[in-house]
């Protein structure tokens, strides 16, 4: 229930802010990842910068479901809650293909010492962002932020996979640690976008 004595504009302001810093911080995030997943040939890491770009498009959909107002709230609710889940699809294809190739073709990713740094400093930030982002959905009564905090949640267990693929990689060589840590967060990524389409549709 929406607190009686915060109103509705200032509780919009708050998802505003939200989702601004998760704009910001993906779009860092994804070119570190991205960037040290080259250098060091690891899908898991690249998988990751392109799960934060995938973010950036789904915080960039709630930016504009959060400033509609009036008869168009209902048909941005709808349309935002949409896309999050197709960004869900998008993510889910791409890992599983990516890795499924790795683990055939042997590939050996290098160790990443910045990979491994940018996955424990995720993986503080994003289940506080997340939880914060579910909290102001229940007030708003927003599918598609309760959605998007959910698509963050995801991310830290992707952090979590992430550095332990990472770890596991550096410290005991096993090489295919990396695309089994990236196969893992599939069933997530795909369950997640079920239900962003069938909230869609209640």
């Amino acid at each position: 229930m929406e607190n009686p004595t915060v109103p509705g504009e200032v509780l919009r302001q708050r998802g505003l802010r939200l989702e601004y810093f998760t704009v910001g911080w993906n779009v860092i995030e994804a070119v570190v990842a991205i960037a040290a997943g080259a250098a060091a040939s690891s899908i898991a890491l690249i998988g990751f910068g392109l799960d934060s770009i995938i973010e950036t498009a789904s915080g960039a959909a709630l930016l504009w479901r959060l400033r509609q107002r009036g008869e168009f709230e209902a048909a941005a609710e709808s349309r935002a809650l949409r896309l999050v889940g197709m960004t869900f699809f998008a993510l889910a294809a791409y890992v599983t293909f990516e890795s499924v190739r790795d683990l055939r073709g042997g590939q050996r990713p290098e160790e990443s010492l910045v990979g491994m740094l940018l996955a424990a400093v995720s993986l503080l930030v994003m289940p506080m962002l997340g939880f914060a982002k579910r909290r102001l959905a229940r007030a708003l009564h927003s599918r598609a932020l309760a959605a998007d905090g959910m698509e963050t949640i995801v991310c830290a267990y992707l952090s979590f996979a992430l550095l332990l693929g990472l770890g596991l990689n550096a410290w005991l060589g096993w090489w295919w640690a990396d695309a089994a840590a990236a196969l893992a967060m599939v069933p997530f990524m795909v369950r997640e976008g079920l239900e962003a389409f069938r909230g869609e549709g209640d």
